[in-house]
């Protein structure tokens, strides 16, 4: 079992940087790949980015490639989201996940066995 909180969300210009946070507690948070999600109102979730158990290597959806970061400190337990050139379609409760899985980089949210609360992300244009 692993619980995660995700933390760093506020309102922000079009144009602007923002760093997401998420804290996992519970044990052996280095076995899982980690991914981070967003969904804005009226719409799917929708997969951001994933980074490897180890931390190697990343993975991005295309909309945000070249704009956001993902890294991990798994000896603080962390998993980060840096986002920069923010625009008004960043906007949508973003929530960071886990999963056992950890063969490849999943972006499907089926396969997430655990989920933090989600954090607000509102990109003003």
């Amino acid at each position: 079992q692993v619980q995660l909180v995700e933390s760093g969300g506020g309102l922000v210009q079009a144009g602007g940087s923002l760093r997401l946070s998420c804290a996992a507690s519970g044990r052996a948070f280095s076995i899982y790949n980690m991914a981070w999600f967003r969904q804005a109102p009226g719409k799917e979730r929708e997969f951001v980015g994933a980074i490897t158990s180890a931390g190697d290597r990343t993975s991005y959806a295309d909309s945000v490639k070249g704009r956001f970061t993902i890294s991990r400190d798994n000896a603080k337990n962390m998993v980060y989201l840096q986002m920069k050139s923010l625009e008004a379609e960043d906007t949508a409760v973003y929530y960071c996940a886990a999963t056992r899985i950890t063969s490849y980089m999943s972006n499907d949210p089926a396969k997430y066995n655990f989920w933090g609360q989600g954090t607000q992300v509102t990109v003003s244009s």
